[in-house]
């Protein structure tokens, strides 16, 4: 295991613009903190600046689970690279989400608005101004954080040089939509959820499990489902065959990753989110895929994988096709990979190789750089 990297700096920023934070759905947040955690020391231009967005689960601190990507020597090098990492507007890792106290000072719960990728992204902007930093590098993020860093490449072409979407696609398909929603519903049906409004008690926790073990489904393969787990019982020396709730091997590995998840992630940050996810949109929110590659200026690449079915690679491809119809400077990428949706995460090494072409640029640039300096 490499050794842990510890963040350079870690800082709560408010952000209160004038008449508050305007979202999509017509709210207004008063105001909101970001959660902002840097690896090394960002230039005045922000020329060394890499964010990484994280996914449904993550956090600003990236190094702790983006290991042998983000790390020093590695794909995203702390040592070369000034890396920022931002807690998503919702989330539970120190941006203001749902579990935040409102204005009366009491938790927002049911009262937390519905947020979209464009939100988040509009917040991580906000956030890095209030820090000086104007311009980046590159955003590159998988899944939920892939969906942002393409938000990124339209929202704010001027302020990105590249854009890496890593299983992130213009929008969720209806099956990834109608499983997505049906993790959010074994949540809202848990009797401790409360409507939301559930911090002075229990946390509806079952009903998270239930969601993470469904998620958890979405992100591996079948083929790797089948290699690590057959049919075979419970290692824990079950026999499926001994009772209704005798367990195969595979159900105890599900229920083992719902007991963690329940104790690590908010029900309600999981809920807002999830539902992010399910709205982002191109065609919607920009009028099409290829009008939102016209707005895009900086070099964007987008990387399917091979055995995801929670963002299918065709699926992929066809953004990339139509941001590229649409003139945006982009590439396509594969990865070959049976982990399906968490190969980014379960693969660093092959991630790694795939992209560090795309990433030798912006290292021939700090190389530079540095000796402009030296």
């Amino acid at each position: 295991m490499p050794e842990e990297l510890a963040p350079t700096r870690e800082v709560d920023v408010r952000i209160a613009p004038n008449g508050g934070l305007a979202l999509d759905g017509g709210e207004i947040l008063p105001a909101a903190v970001q959660r902002v955690t840097f690896y090394g020391t960002p230039r005045g231009d922000g020329s060394n600046v890499v964010l990484v967005t994280h996914a449904l689960t993550g956090s600003s601190r990236v190094a702790e689970w983006w290991p042998g990507v983000v790390g020093r020597g590695c794909l995203i090098d702390t040592d070369r690279l000034c890396v920022v990492g931002i807690n998503a507007l919702g989330g539970c890792y120190g941006s203001t989400g749902p579990a935040s106290p409102a204005a009366d000072g009491r938790p927002y719960g049911s009262r937390f608005p519905v947020l979209t990728v464009r939100d988040l992204v509009r917040a991580q902007r906000l956030a890095l101004r209030a820090l000086g930093i104007e311009r980046i590098a590159a955003v590159i993020g998988g899944s939920l954080g892939g969906m942002q860093a393409l938000a990124w490449g339209v929202e704010s072409p001027e302020a990105v040089d590249l854009v890496v979407a890593i299983g992130a696609s213009g929008a969720l398909t209806p099956l990834s939509v109608g499983v997505s929603s049906t993790a959010r519903a074994a949540i809202a049906n848990d009797p401790n959820f409360k409507g939301g409004d559930y911090y002075d008690g229990e946390p509806p926790a079952a009903g998270l499990d239930i969601a993470r073990r469904l998620g958890m489904l979405t992100y591996k393969s079948e083929r790797l489902l089948l290699e690590r787990f057959g049919r075979r019982s419970d290692r824990k020396g079950e026999e499926p065959q001994a009772g209704l709730w005798a367990r195969f091997d595979v159900e105890g590995y599900l229920a083992h990753q719902g007991e963690i998840f329940v104790r690590r992630i908010d029900a309600n940050t999981h809920l807002v989110l999830s539902k992010a996810m399910e709205l982002f949109d191109l065609d919607r929110d920009y009028g099409s895929a290829e009008t939102a590659g016209a707005r895009m200026l900086a070099r964007t690449v987008l990387v399917g994988i091979g055995s995801d079915w929670l963002f299918p690679p065709t699926q992929v491809h066809q953004t990339w096709r139509r941001l590229r119809d649409g003139g945006a400077d982009a590439a396509y990428l594969e990865m070959a990979s049976d982990h399906g949706h968490d190969a980014f995460l379960a693969e660093p090494e092959s991630l790694s190789r795939l992209l560090a072409p795309m990433l030798a640029p912006l290292y021939a640039r700090e190389r530079r750089a540095d000796g402009a300096l030296a």
